[in-house]
């Protein structure tokens, strides 16, 4: 019986445009636990534009391992806009990715998320936050809520990579510029 957790066509798509660009990504999970990771990690020629991931669940590991303000952090329960920033962008440095995803959120209503179910999600490209976005749903047990977040990530990466399709640039010449001998 073969399980498809993710849409088979859209991550060979992103596999496609990130190989055909010759980028990479890495990720650095909380809430969906690794299921971005598992997403990637079974595209066709994972190799050649997965770098790998992180998952880290607490402060203490986030700090570690993602380099997150942990004052700040302590303060928000590493759930925010700022924390999943760092957390994109750190991904990117340490495996020398093009292409950084961050999430963090809780996939369970808990009195921290004033009990609502909620996660950020950020994107890094070359050193620059491109997207963040905060995802909310109204229920679902905790492995419906981890999937729905990442599906939700896969198709934002997507439809980001999708609108970065654009034309080679052309070199012009500059007005009265001399051409080299």
């Amino acid at each position: 019986m073969a399980i498809s957790l993710f849409d088979s066509k859209l991550i060979n798509d992103i596999r496609k445009l990130l190989i055909e660009r010759n980028e990479t990504i890495s990720v650095a999970e909380s809430v969906t636990s690794g299921m971005v990771q598992l997403a990637f990690s079974n595209a066709d020629k994972a190799i050649y534009f997965y770098q790998g991931g992180i998952t880290a669940y607490n402060l203490g590991q986030k700090t570690r391992h993602l380099n997150i303000e942990p004052i700040y952090a302590d303060n928000c329960n590493c759930v925010s806009e700022k924390t999943v920033s760092e957390m994109a962008l750190y991904i990117c440095r340490s495996f020398s990715s093009d292409w950084g995803i961050g999430v963090t959120g809780y996939a369970s209503p808990v009195p921290e998320s004033g009990n609502k179910l909620f996660a950020w999600y950020a994107l890094s490209y070359h050193g620059q936050i491109v997207v963040t976005q905060k995802f909310t749903l109204k229920s679902g047990n905790p492995f419906e809520v981890q999937l729905s977040y990442s599906n939700q990530i896969l198709h934002s990466f997507h439809q980001f990579l999708q609108k970065g399709k654009t034309a080679p640039k052309k070199t012009t010449k500059a007005k009265g510029a001399k051409e080299k001998q």
